[in-house]
């Protein structure tokens, strides 16, 4: 629980980009603080009752540590690797340099066990965000390696607790070990869905925080397959004001949606009565379960929703609609069977396309982008989904705003990650920013692995 974040030391010169920032001046007095990201190998005691879950992968001694820091300030991590295989660090809808995306194979090289690699940048948006690795990243994020990111607002909003929310699942069987992470034939539908469900690696957590209080909830869905459904009682005073890290104009929670990769910021008003309770719970299955409750503890401090500040815009580039291009985007089936690469991974067949073609870049060797767009230029991009699925589609160091789909009607949110429904064509507007080769994937990591993925050349 964190009750008051503490604004990290220094400032930026004339609010320009800094050291591996975009453009700008860089301010040599401002030493950001350095966030050692140790990847390692634990035994964690994730089921309880049962033995530690041994080989679990993560940066640290436990569960991945949440980062903060303020929007416009400068970032420094050290990725040290200490695992027995290569790994790398992706900033999850951040716009950054396209050298600090950590996409092996395209963006950097990847990092060797007892090597390490520093990434430096300037968020240049406030928001929730996560990060994994982007190297056999069906594996590496399977055992646990996602962790949030929290850019903080200039001007604290006037919550009175920040709880960020790690949702995933893990596939372990009976004993607490983990099992076989996919299996082909669900890779080639839906996904292989998780059997342990965990909030911040536990079962259905009970957070405590102040009664009469006010809550931002920061929800991430890190996990590799599950699309949740998400619910409070309907009584709550709850309301959405931000999606995928970007505000929006607040609204009631009623049944939200929100896939791999994407996160939802939620303001609410805890109960005044000593010991009541608030539980989301998650109706993606037959069978809904409890993600998580929130206990009023101690004496109320009577807030209002009202009182919270509407979070500020971020400084998205604006796509101008009447001159944009049109690009078709189109993801499909496909059957391949191809060898899998012992570094950054395939699940050994390809069972999805972009464009007809599946991926190959987890292999050595030139890539070709599925299209090459021109910096500040605006695009509208049409998602065209072939297949029966719903995936979710991310694209690296782009922020894009929803316009229109054939099948419902889209809210206008900006996004880095949209569901795409089966058979929908859905359109996006985009002004991309900063040049260099940007990842577009499904967020479903069999997907990714299994040839749904190409990326988008800026110049």
């Amino acid at each position: 629980m964190i009750t008051r974040r503490e604004a990290l030391k220094g400032a930026v010169l004339g609010g320009a980009a800094v050291l591996g920032g975009v453009g700008g001046a860089t301010s040599l007095w401002a030493v950001p603080k350095r966030h050692d990201l140790i990847a390692r190998h634990i035994d964690h005691p994730l089921v309880k009752g049962a033995p530690n879950t041994k080989n679990m992968f993560t940066f640290g001694d436990a569960m991945p540590p949440t980062l903060r820091v303020k929007q416009g300030e400068r970032f420094h991590a050290r990725l040290v690797n200490k695992l027995s295989e290569p790994t790398t660090i992706h900033w999850h809808g951040m716009r950054l340099p396209n050298d600090m995306d950590g996409v092996a194979f395209l963006t950097q090289p990847y990092v060797y066990s007892e090597d390490h690699f520093d990434y430096r940048f300037t968020p240049l948006d406030a928001g929730t965000f996560w990060y994994h690795p982007h190297c056999n990243s069906l594996e590496q994020l399977s055992y646990g390696m996602t962790g949030l990111m929290v850019v903080e607002e200039q001007e604290d909003p006037g919550f009175d607790h920040d709880l960020p929310v790690n949702l995933r699942d893990f596939r372990l069987g009976s004993d607490g070990q983990f099992v076989k992470l996919f299996q082909p034939r669900k890779s080639a539908r839906a996904g292989t869905f998780g059997t342990h469900r965990t909030s911040n690696w536990q079962s259905a957590p009970v957070m405590d925080v102040t009664a009469g209080s006010l809550v931002r909830l920061r929800l991430c869905v890190s996990d590799v397959t599950r699309i949740y459904k998400l619910a409070f009682p309907q009584n709550t005073q709850a309301k959405v004001i931000a999606m995928d890290g970007n505000p929006v104009a607040p609204f009631a929670v009623k049944m939200l949606a929100l896939g791999p990769g994407q996160r939802a910021d939620i303001a609410l008003r805890i109960p005044d009565g000593e010991g009541e309770q608030i539980e989301l719970t998650n109706y993606s299955s037959s069978s809904p379960w409890p993600v998580l409750s929130l206990r009023a503890v101690g004496t109320s401090l009577h807030r209002d929703l009202r009182e919270i500040k509407p979070l500020p815009v971020n400084p998205i580039p604006q796509p101008d609609l009447k001159n944009a291009e049109y690009l078709p985007l189109e993801f499909s089936a496909t059957a391949e069977k191809r060898p899998a690469n012992p570094i950054c991974g395939s699940l050994g067949f390809s069972f999805w396309a972009v464009n007809k073609k599946a991926w190959q870049g987890a292999e050595r060797g030139p890539l070709d982008p599925v299209d090459v767009l021109k910096r500040d230029k605006s695009y509208v991009l049409e998602f065209i989904n072939r297949t029966p699925q719903t995936h979710p589609i991310h694209i690296h160091g782009m922020t894009f705003k929803l316009l229109k789909s054939n099948k419902r009607k889209l809210p206008p949110w900006w996004t880095d990650t949209a569901l795409v429904l089966p058979d929908e064509r859905l359109q996006v507007a985009v002004r991309p920013d900063i040049e260099g080769d940007w990842l577009m994937h499904c967020h479903i990591i069999e997907h990714q692995e299994s040839g749904m993925t190409a990326f988008l050349r800026v110049e």
